[in-house]
């Protein structure tokens, strides 16, 4: 598990530390919009980027909090804090329970092998669901880059006092209830606990109804009005500068993160103005001093009935940390000519996750942006991503009270510019193209994901698209099913029949292979194994098409990624037979001419055999 850890410890070194350095303003970001603080999500990118590095199966892999995983978190945060009646500290113990079961979830999936199946999840749900990602920041950070906190207006606040008190006497009933002291005829201790209700307790609830009420999406649309009314514009002009840098400075140069850029350029001017009396900004929430403490509340007082509300929600939160790490995982296989191992990556995330939530982290997953500069940047390890997380202690501990002193409006800046990164620009361009069927589940789950439950949107889609993909193999097999007369019985072998006489000298350069059915998101994996079957003597590939009729948005990206590689290497490709619909979708995306030309699009396998005959020259 551990082998070549300290192969190329310079390169691993490097890699390692500058990962670090673009994690620290995610995981300070990220921290901020889960609403637990930005030191939740410092202690995530610590434990769960070491340890999934140590455990994992993908060696290149940087972890810790990512935008999808964040979002979830967020929801499942705001929906617990609600059940506690607005009491963080009191909800805490069951937040971090739900994260500490999920990453126990985590392992046990991969334990049990679920690793291998992830890769079953269609594109379009993918696209819709990582594109909602982007939606969903994007339209939450709009509030704090306004300078808008609901806890600060009053205003909005009292309106909220008459449900407040309703809130604050059911309380009161329930409790009298509870101890059996509760008389219909007679509320005279009713009364009497009702008086006691003093004007701080009533804001207090006020104001935890007006934050769950601008919450989340749908919230922060309603509360848009107010912020722009009162909007500070001060808080305006620190996101809109860091946003403004951190696009701007990729022009420059790609070597310095310009996140990093951003944060400390920002947060040091506006610091020195301030310190000057020049101008007055809200800083994020303090970031405790010193090294991290368990939480040993949530095994104090444990027991079934309280995780039992939550053991749904912890199994959603693990399928996702799992497919967001090994949608990761494949991005650093393609990059470094790997391959990972999917099982014993869901083991390593899990471990991280379940030790990240027992000090108080945020959950998280494989980062693909951390990950591709430490790939870059010379790692290739599992030493990379650990140096990773040291980084991260070292800066928390040396740093920390610096920290506290940043902005709260630049990090609305750095997430604002995560979620125009994070959504899928190659789907969206890709809709005049894509067929109907699979636009529908593109768009089912992106709306569904921004204005109602992300969740429950990623199962849905998963059902859509399942359906659909059903019921267009029902039509394909129909279609293209035949009776073979047992006189033709050589069809039936291993040899299609016209394949029976090829010349023995064209078998070191000229190679065949036959697709058989769809080429579907179930199985894009072996066909882009292709690219890696063909040896370095091979100059022609001849794909036979005639017993494919329909290829999918992922079976369409799998082919032009294996004919782009082929491209690269030199390999001309012959496609044969090939079927309209195939032709229409590779078409649409210049794969037809681009990289097959006309030329070698040929009806059968005889006019195949023509053109090899022709252009292939100095076989033996």
């Amino acid at each position: 598990m551990f082998k070549g850890i300290f192969t190329n410890i310079r390169g691993n070194l490097f890699g390692g530390i500058t990962a670090g350095i673009v994690a620290l303003p995610l995981a300070l970001a990220f921290g901020v919009q889960s609403g637990l603080g930005p030191d939740a999500g410092l202690y995530g990118a610590i434990f769960i980027g070491f340890f999934a590095a140590l455990f994992g199966g993908t060696n290149t892999q940087i972890s810790g909090p990512t935008a999808p995983m964040t979002a979830v978190s967020m929801v499942i945060i705001a929906g617990i804090i609600a059940a506690n009646d607005g009491n963080v500290e009191q909800a805490i113990p069951y937040i971090l329970l739900v994260f500490l079961l999920a990453g126990l979830m985590q392992v046990v999936l991969g334990i049990i092998g679920v690793g291998k199946y992830i890769r079953y999840i269609p594109y379009p749900v993918v696209s819709g669901f990582m594109t909602a990602i982007g939606v969903i920041i994007l339209i939450t950070q709009i509030l704090p880059m306004l300078g808008y906190y609901t806890k600060n207006d009053t205003a909005y606040i009292n309106e909220f006092k008459p449900f407040a008190e309703e809130v604050l006497l059911d309380k009161i009933l329930k409790e009298e209830a509870g101890e059996g002291i509760l008389v219909l005829e007679d509320f005279r201790e009713t009364v009497k606990r009702a008086e006691l209700i003093t004007e701080d307790e009533i804001m207090l609830e006020a104001t935890t109804l007006a934050s769950a009420n601008s919450s989340g999406v749908l919230g922060a649309i309603k509360s848009l009005p107010r912020a722009i009314q009162s909007i500070n514009w001060i808080e305006f002009i620190l996101a809109s500068i860091t946003i403004f840098i951190i696009f701007g400075f990729k022009r420059i140069t790609t070597k310095v993160p310009s996140t990093l850029v951003a944060l400390l350029v920002v947060s040091g001017a506006a610091y020195v103005l301030q310190s000057k009396g020049m101008l007055s900004y809200v800083p994020i929430e303090r970031i405790p001093e010193g090294l991290p403490i368990p939480n040993l509340e949530m095994f104090s007082e444990f027991s079934l009935a309280q995780i039992t509300p939550y053991v749904f929600t912890a199994l959603t939160l693990a399928f996702l940390g799992a497919i967001d790490s090994l949608l990761t995982s494949v991005v650093a296989d393609n990059m470094t000519k790997t391959k990972h191992k999917p099982n014993r990556e869901l083991v390593g995330q899990g471990i991280g996750n379940s030790i990240a939530a027992v000090f108080g982290g945020i959950p998280g997953a494989g980062a693909t942006i951390r990950t591709v500069v430490n790939i870059n940047s010379g790692g290739t390890s599992k030493l990379s991503g650990m140096v990773a997380a040291v980084l991260l202690l070292i800066i928390l501990l040396a740093l920390g009270p610096v920290a506290s002193q940043i902005p709260a409006a630049v990090l609305a800046g750095i997430l604002i510019t995560v979620g125009i990164g994070v959504m899928d620009y190659k789907g969206l361009k890709a809709i005049p193209n894509m067929p109907k069927s699979e636009i529908i589940v593109m768009m089912v789950v992106l709306l569904l994901s921004v204005f109602w439950n992300l969740v429950y949107a990623v199962g849905i889609g998963l059902v859509l698209a399942s359906l659909i993909f059903m019921k267009k193999i029902g039509d394909s097999t129909a279609t293209r099913s035949k009776v073979v007369p047992l006189g033709n019985a050589d069809e039936l072998q291993l040899k299609w029949k016209d394949e029976i006489k090829i010349p023995e000298k064209f078998k070191e350069e000229v190679f065949i292979k036959r697709l058989v059915g769809p080429l579907f998101f179930g199985n894009t994996s072996d066909f882009q194994e292709l690219a890696g079957a063909i040896p370095d003597t091979a100059t022609h590939v001849i794909i036979r098409m005639e017993k494919t009729d329909y290829i999918d948005q992922s079976g369409l990206y799998a082919l032009e990624d294996t004919l782009l590689r082929y491209s690269q290497r030199g390999v001309k490709v012959v496609l044969v037979n090939l079927q309209p619909q195939p032709r229409a979708m590779m078409t649409k995306i210049d794969i037809i001419p681009d990289l097959v030309p006309e030329k070698r699009i040929v009806k059968n396998f005889r006019e195949a055999m023509v053109y090899i005959n022709e252009n292939v020259e100095d076989v033996v």
